[in-house]
């Protein structure tokens, strides 16, 4: 691929310094900080200083088995742990949540978030493990060792999250007048008001369940929450059946706020589990109550359908959906009182060894917790609200359509707002001339203003031709209702390429204009869901380019008819060309730094794990490019490692919204090109899905976004982590630089996130921008 025509200026002169980057231009610092500039704003980017390790929480990951890394065989170099990757990104996550300086419901937000991505990852990634462990396997990539090392690092972590809650986060709560009280807290008014409230809302819904020959171990659900109970006596057919399952209703709160008559001017709340717990023995009248303990089985959940072997893929999954919640157990979670006889006896009905039972001290729920978050009001123990600005280079007076005559136009969420998407399918909905509106659907959530757009679109006679990707993980049931929705009413609803999910985010929109057609689209490195664009950044990018416009149309085409690809101009397509071009461009660059030129790579994901891209980056980086890569999640290249990856550095950054936009930056002397992309560099994105990486070739967009999405980041001082060679991260952790010289009076020490808000809320906002 040859590179876009380089910008005036780009050459190494115009590098910031420290990144080898082009700055933004004259209003750049040149002093040892770094401005990230646009349009003359001042917010400055601290350059990035020796990382402070946070032990003994850094943990190293582990490295791959030896047979897991072909592509790197020859660099005689051991590949790191994708799944212990996957658990330490979580270490740096509970971070937040450690920090004092955080306000304390966003700390316990962040512990919620840290359980929610725990589960997940034992109902995607634990059951390989646990299955060759079962199996006595001990070669390949997935071993009883193996097993043995993720149960060890996940117990580790757990036992962090529990210690956090339990030693800061509950008593700081109390130094704020809110409490979750137990039992032998209560008074004897406030035992008296939960007694009503179980016998008014809890007791109708619950049935215990005696285990006999005739009642065998009931079905649990994934993640409900249940108790056994051991009786003593004898039932009322005098036979001794000892254990009783009692399972709670998802539909009961987990949380439940006590009235102010009882609270004595605190703010009080019970755990649902404590409610049942203080009522068992009424529920066993006649028998002794004896040991018990909640517990909760988390379950493989990861849909598995043969797509080549079914005639209805939306029937296969729908059908799929119903036995989710009874997947195969992988993970036991139980009180830390637990009588040894109870977990044993949940361990062999749920078939699972020792290493997968996790003794908990607090709620086995953690995660539920979030109900809490909901029930406080107290926004002093909250970030401050955030607004979203209107997208700087937008109008709402002016028409999308003559605007992006004039050029494209960037949107960076969520430090801008979505609504400038919304706005754009809003006005081609209610444009008479516009005829056609394709989209694809990923993830939009279950209420959702562009689907009523699109169904409102379908109203007015407009053809509309919805890809929507079945298959999205724990959002396939919304999917499957909306893509029923949308055929009821007329739309054209296809699911893209059977054995590869439509990962790719397009929308486009035909326009008459005078006796010809003219298309406008919308492409982003995010999904068209309005919830989560507040919380994820993202980048939005707006055209009119006829050659980028026909790429979209093109692989529209090729989606709903399966038709042979054409040759696109610009786009770079997964799974035909995106992989093949990426290798081929970093390799490009590794044989131009072999003779002399300066040559950079800068790229922004989520996660690295492909194997064939990072053998390719080792072989760029020993051949002399220098690499910066900014990956938030998993990594499995280990950077700075002596005579292998030393012109490779790693970081991730974690902070207040979720890292999520794609952006690869190549450089080979004078020219540079800048890619956004839908793709992280997985395996699983470049050969098993439709991902989309297309060119900005706007030299101020280009710039722009190298400004806000890479030179940002690398000098990141508050929210990064820096990989190591050995896999640990080490927190990068400036303090504060408001005394230094050239620092900004309003920026001290900020992450790049804090000074990117700065930026936009200096800007207005737009009276319909969402808050954050």
């Amino acid at each position: 691929m040859k590179p876009a025509a380089a910008r005036p200026g780009a050459g190494p002169s115009a590098s910031s310094p420290g990144t080898g980057l082009p700055t933004g231009g004259p209003q750049a610092s040149h002093s040892g900080h770094e401005n990230v500039t646009n349009e003359g704003d001042t917010v400055i980017f601290q350059p990035t200083c020796a990382p402070v390790p946070l032990a003994p929480e850094s943990v190293p990951m582990q490295p791959a088995p030896a047979d897991r890394t072909p592509a790197a065989a020859a660099t005689a170099l051991t590949l790191l742990d994708r799944d212990h990757s996957i658990l330490s990104f979580n270490e740096r996550v509970l971070d937040w949540a450690r920090r004092p300086e955080v306000p304390l419901i966003e700390r316990l937000r962040y512990l919620c978030i840290v359980s929610s991505n725990l589960d997940e990852f034992f109902e995607v990634r634990a059951a390989p493990h646990l299955i060759a462990s079962s199996a006595g396997d001990q070669k390949g990539a997935y071993t009883i060792e193996s097993f043995e090392r993720l149960a060890e690092a996940a117990h580790t972590l757990v036992a962090r999250q529990y210690a956090l809650y339990n030693d800061e986060l509950m008593p700081t709560f109390a130094k704020h007048g809110i409490h979750i009280i137990s039992h032998g807290e209560r008074n004897p008014a406030q035992r008296k008001w939960v007694s009503e409230y179980f016998e008014r809302e809890v007791r109708p819904l619950l049935i215990p369940v005696g285990l006999d020959p005739a009642h065998p171990f009931p079905q649990v659900a994934n993640k409900s929450l249940n108790f056994i109970v051991r009786l003593g006596g004898k039932d009322a057919f005098g036979r001794e059946n000892p254990i009783q399952i009692v399972k709670v209703p998802r539909v009961l709160p987990r949380v439940i706020r006590m009235p102010a008559k009882v609270s004595d001017g605190k703010t009080l709340f019970v755990a649902l589990s404590s409610v049942v717990r203080a009522h068992l023995s009424s529920m066993f009248p006649g028998r002794e109550v004896g040991d018990f303990s909640q517990f909760r089985v988390t379950r493989h959940s990861d849909l598995a359908v043969d797509e080549e072997d079914v005639k209805n893929l939306r029937t296969a999954l729908r059908q799929g959906l119903q036995h989710r919640h009874y997947g195969q157990a992988v993970r036991l979670e139980v009180s830390a009182s637990c009588a040894e006889s109870l977990a044993s006896f949940l361990l062999a009905q749920f078939n699972l060894p020792q290493q997968a039972l996790y003794r908990v001290h607090g709620p086995v729920n953690l995660a539920r917790l979030t109900q809490l978050i909901d029930l406080l009001e107290e926004p002093q123990l909250l970030f401050p609200p955030y607004s979203a600005s209107y997208p700087v280079t937008l109008s709402p007076a002016q028409s999308f359509f003559e605007r992006l005559q004039h050029g494209d136009v960037l949107i960076h969420q969520p430090f801008e707002s979505f609504d400038g998407v919304l706005a754009f399918l809003r006005e081609a909905v209610q444009d008479p001339q516009v005829l056609a509106i394709k989209q694809t659907i990923y993830r939009t959530g279950t209420d959702s203003e562009l689907m009523d757009l699109l169904r409102e679109a379908v109203r007015r006679g407009k053809e509309v031709t919805v890809v929507v990707e079945l298959k999205a993980r724990f959002d396939e049931e919304a999917n499957i209702n909306w893509a029923e929705m949308l055929e009821s009413i007329g739309a054209q609803v296809v699911y893209g390429v059977v054995g590869l999910k439509t990962h790719a985010k397009m929308l486009l929109v035909t326009r008459r204009e005078g006796k010809q057609m003219r298309r406008y689209g919308h492409l982003s490195t995010g999904n068209y869901n309005p919830r989560t664009a507040r919380l994820y950044t993202d980048i939005s990018h707006l055209t009119a380019d006829p050659l980028l416009t026909a790429d979209m149309e093109a692989v529209f085409v090729h989606l709903a008819s399966q038709s042979r690809l054409p040759k696109l101009n610009r786009m770079w397509l997964a799974p035909f060309d995106l992989h093949k071009n990426l290798v081929a461009q970093i390799d490009a660059l590794g044989l131009a730094a072999a003779t002399g030129e300066p040559t950079r790579i800068v790229a922004k994901m989520n996660a690295l794990t492909d194997d064939a891209l990072v053998a390719a980056l080792m072989r760029a980086g020993q051949n002399g490019v220098k690499i910066d890569l900014i990956v938030r999640g998993a990594c499995t290249l280990p950077a700075q490692v002596p005579g292998l990856t030393d012109n490779i550095r790693v970081r991730s950054v974690i902070g207040r919204f979720l890292e999520h936009s794609r952006v690869f930056y190549f450089r080979n002397g004078e020219d540079e090109s800048l890619y956004l992309s839908s793709a992280d560099w997985m395996n699983r994105n470049m050969m098993r899905r439709i991902e989309l990486a297309w060119p900005v070739t706007d030299p101020g967009l280009r710039q722009r976004l190298i400004d806000e999405c890479l030179v940002a980041y690398l000098h990141d001082g508050r929210d990064a982590w820096d990989l190591g060679g050995d896999g640990i991260y080490t927190r990068v952790d400036h303090d504060t630089h408001s005394g230094e010289a050239g620092a900004s009076p309003i920026v001290e020490a900020h992450g790049a996130q804090a000074a990117l808000m700065n930026r936009y809320a200096s800007r207005g906002h737009h009276p319909d921008a969402p808050s954050n």
